[in-house]
């Protein structure tokens, strides 16, 4: 989960996340493919359950990142994708990648806040969001963003999961402060039901989408982001909230993990 910088607002005051630079989230991020859990083969798997895109369709990835994901689906699916992220940096990033992947004519990114999306009612036939919904708050992203599909346009989240109805104390202070919205997988598509879809699938992302894909690609960068800023305490601490939230994982990831929500406008 990347820390949300000081003065970026967020549905839930978080206790566990320190007031990083904006410059030092956006440069540590920027180096990595992904910004969140997740992997090529998990974004194919979601998009597999999705039916009737077309040259035409107009698909919205919301907190982009710099787009790791978005460039899977623009190779898999037709139609023109729209990322959108709060970080100018990566929105950088990402079209630069996807110039360089040969995608510039049908994927664009744009700086933008999730909390006012930049798309007209009714307007997308498929919003895709991983790892990111977490910034609006999962209940108040699937009911706000609706107003902006089709009818029978698809909703494409993932988002933080307890896999078990109890935890151990350690691990449930550390998701309830960081982020208090974490609930179980049955609660999570209740409220996709509540907010007006119809819940089309769901699964859990494999463990390998945060070793392989998430942490473990942050490892090697690291100790050189640590010396090309020395004595900044602000990057210390976020090398070592990272390495922290690495080493929860390993010891409680029985109990929770991220979950693949897909969903159709009623």
């Amino acid at each position: 989960m990347i820390p949300q910088p000081k003065g970026v607002s967020m549905t839930h005051e978080t206790h566990s996340i320190h007031d990083f630079d904006y410059r030092l989230i956006c440069e540590y991020f920027a180096s990595v493919e992904r910004q969140g859990p997740g992997s090529p083969e998990v974004t194919l798997k979601a998009l597999g359950f999705i039916d009737g895109l077309t040259p035409a369709s107009r698909i919205a990835d919301i907190g982009c990142g710099t787009g790791g994901q978005t460039r899977v689906l623009a190779e898999h699916a037709p139609g023109t994708i729209i990322g959108l992220d709060l970080f100018p940096d990566f929105i950088h990033s990402f079209n630069a990648k996807a110039q360089a992947a040969g995608l510039q004519d049908r994927v664009q990114g744009v700086v933008g806040s999730m909390e006012t999306l930049p798309f007209a009612d009714e307007e997308l036939d498929l919003i895709w969001s991983e790892g990111a919904i977490y910034n609006i708050g999962f209940e108040r992203g699937i009911r706000e963003w609706r107003r902006f599909l089709k009818p029978g346009g698809y909703l494409a989240v993932s988002e933080a999961c307890w896999f078990t109805e109890s935890r151990p104390e350690e691990i449930e202070r550390f998701w309830v402060d960081a982020y208090p919205e974490i609930d179980t997988l049955a609660n999570k598509v209740q409220q996709i039901q509540q907010a007006g879809y119809v819940p089309v699938a769901n699964f859990i992302l494999p463990e390998n989408c945060w070793t392989d894909h998430f942490y473990t690609p942050q490892v090697p960068m690291q100790e050189r982001f640590l010396q090309q800023h020395p004595g900044n305490a602000a990057a210390a601490d976020l090398v070592a909230e990272q390495r922290r939230e690495a080493q929860l994982y390993q010891r409680y990831k029985a109990y929770y993990g991220y979950a693949f929500f897909v969903a159709r406008k009623l």
